[in-house]
């Protein structure tokens, strides 16, 4: 039985609760945040010190404001707990670093919560995508301004979503960047950005991503040698355009898709992993911090 301490119940914090409920060999052990919302009956805490001391729990999942992940994550390593990280792992590779030599030391299975590598049409693309040649993947993430985006920009937020499905989509590394990014509307960090990269085997790809337009859109183009692939994260839609004729006529395949919420993909994937071992599609910390290193320092704009 997996016993879960959930730290964190905003948005993300309450979506993991829903689903865990539903899943065999999970029990939620305890909740912890700072005012406890109504409605749960799980043993409540609000503050992470008395949680380590009294509850009894082998995982913790941490879903607080990213700038308090090191904090939180370096104290539940050290009682010994597992964890669950929503992305990124940290505020900077720096303090990723430390969460990763603190697990290593304490021989601690942890996982970064990159939900979009569960969606199933990533998994639908990545399959029609292995064997051939990639040479660009495109991707649009864009929608209207979250008011409860207080403590980061869009490129923490939602840019590292997208770098993280280049590196895992391709499995090849980014050799080469360019970041444009600017600040129209947020309070105190950026909310639009253009970013372009060059992987090994001269694959380029791009990610627009911005909190200015008013619908939500959410995209993967990827051209390769064979075909042309479209998928649409939101739809779960996987759409190849291959054969194409010199009169600009092609054939059109709707890729098979097996449609189900990422988060109860990625949380099964949870289960598995601490009970067995077994990683699957689960991000590693190494993964985050090279995340964090792209999205980072010497961006142009």
């Amino acid at each position: 039985m997996l016993k879960v301490a959930l730290i964190g119940l905003g948005s993300m914090g309450k979506n993991h609760y829903r689903v865990l409920k539903t899943l065999p060999n999970v029990q939620i052990s305890a909740l912890c945040d700072i005012e406890k919302p109504a409605g749960y009956t799980e043993p409540f805490y609000k503050d992470v010190d008395t949680l380590l001391e009294k509850a009894d729990f082998n995982t913790a999942i941490i879903a607080v404001p990213t700038f308090l992940h090191k904090e939180v994550a370096i104290k539940c390593l050290e009682k010994g707990k597992n964890l669950f990280i929503e992305k990124p792992v940290a505020s900077t590779p720096k303090e990723g670093e430390a969460i990763l030599q603190k697990a290593k030391e304490k021989d601690a299975k942890v996982c970064v919560g990159y939900i979009e590598r569960f969606n199933p049409v990533v998994e639908a693309l990545k399959n029609e995508l292995d064997g051939k040649e990639i040479y660009s993947i495109g991707i649009t993430r864009v929608g209207p301004f979250p008011p409860r985006i207080a403590d980061v920009g869009i490129l923490t937020d939602l840019a590292v979503h997208d770098i993280d499905l280049i590196r895992f989509i391709s499995a090849r590394e980014i050799k080469d960047k360019h970041i444009f990014k600017s600040q129209k509307i947020h309070n105190h960090y950026e909310d639009n950005a253009i970013l372009s990269f060059k992987l090994e085997h001269e694959i380029v790809a791009s990610i627009t991503t911005n909190w200015l337009t008013p619908f939500r859109k959410r995209k993967i183009e990827v051209a390769t040698k064979e075909a042309y692939y479209e998928a649409d994260l939101m739809e779960q839609t996987l759409v190849e355009y291959s054969a194409y004729q010199k009169n600009f006529s092609y054939v059109i395949r709707n890729c098979m898709v097996k449609k189900q919420e990422p988060l109860v993909r990625e949380l099964k994937a949870l289960t598995n992993y601490m009970l067995t071992g077994q990683r699957g599609g689960l991000s590693t910390i190494e993964d985050s911090i090279i995340t964090l290193e792209i999205s980072g320092d010497k961006a142009n704009g």
